[in-house]
């Protein structure tokens, strides 16, 4: 009898899914906090070996702070390992990717759009405020910085947009919902979102945290309102992201001082002060007193 490289990957295949399915059949049974948390060790585990030898590439090496240029790379290949877990589990269960909130219809796309111009058009809004009560000022000359930065800064928020969206309200929602109400699973995921910012820095995370954690609320607001979809969640993240960064990368702002650090944000950071979070219930206001709905454009 002939041993055919085809028939032995298919042995393989199969061995593999029977030991896959009894691995992983106490995990059906769990809770949907035990399968979050299994979801996030195995993403750890798969990023390891991949962050390992970028951090020593890199030269970072715990717990020192890490630079802009030691950042992106490890967070690069964290994110290109979520969607392999996240295509794994929706296999396992049986279910389809789309059920996430991206099926990647003409409707997503709109609404992406329609969530980066809300984004952006917050950040502007709430920038021009401090301006005109002379808390910042617009460094003119600056403009020109953003010729080169706008479209990399775009893609990188996009990118971080797109998979955050689909880890935390899209997988995280999807399980919790299962055991809590939509109230209880959004704070809990909005938590988590959160308290997982501390992996790459600590010190200036901590007053984030709850700007952070209101952002993840106003998020899955988002995907509500868009109902079920990530496109307008996806668009928000992917504007303030876009907004802030291209606002710090290009100088394009300098603080006076003449508003308290409270009010503008602790180190510079609107998410750890007042503004931050006027941004974010202003936006989540507006989600909920129109009831925003993408998809009579189509």
């Amino acid at each position: 009898m002939s041993v055919t490289p085809g028939s032995v990957i298919i042995s393989s295949m199969a061995i593999f899914d029977q030991a896959a399915s009894q691995w992983l059949l106490p995990l059906a049974a769990s809770t949907a906090l035990e399968k979050v948390t299994f979801f996030f060790i195995i993403w750890a585990v798969l990023w390891l070996p991949l962050a390992i030898p970028i951090a020593i590439v890199v030269k970072w090496r715990p717990p020192q702070v890490m630079t802009t240029q030691q950042k992106l790379p490890l967070m690069v290949a964290l994110y290109l390992v979520a969607p392999l877990i996240l295509w794994g589990a929706s296999w396992r269960s049986q279910t389809a990717f789309s059920s996430y909130g991206l099926d990647w219809q003409p409707n997503v796309l709109i609404s992406l759009v329609i969530g980066f111009g809300l984004g952006v058009l917050g950040i502007a809004v709430v920038f021009a405020g401090q301006w005109r009560w002379g808390w910042i000022q617009w460094n003119s000359d600056n403009f020109q910085n953003l010729a080169g930065v706008w479209l990399p800064i775009l893609l990188l928020g996009l990118g971080v947009g797109v998979i955050e969206e689909l880890v935390f309200r899209g997988f995280l929602i999807n399980q919790l919902e299962r055991d809590y109400s939509i109230l209880l699973a959004a704070v809990i995921s909005s938590v988590i979102f959160a308290l997982l910012h501390l992996v790459w820095e600590q010190e200036n995370t901590l007053p984030q945290l709850p700007g952070l954690w209101l952002m993840g609320m106003v998020l899955v607001l988002a995907r509500i309102c868009d109902r079920g979809s990530l496109g307008l969640a996806w668009g928000l993240h992917a504007g303030w992201i876009w907004a802030l960064t291209c606002l710090d990368s290009a100088a394009l702002i300098s603080y006076t001082g003449k508003g308290a650090v409270w009010v503008t944000g602790i180190g510079k950071n609107p998410l750890a002060g007042i503004a931050g979070l006027v941004c974010l219930l202003l936006t989540g206001a507006f989600l909920l007193l129109f009831s925003f709905r993408v998809n009579w454009l189509v």
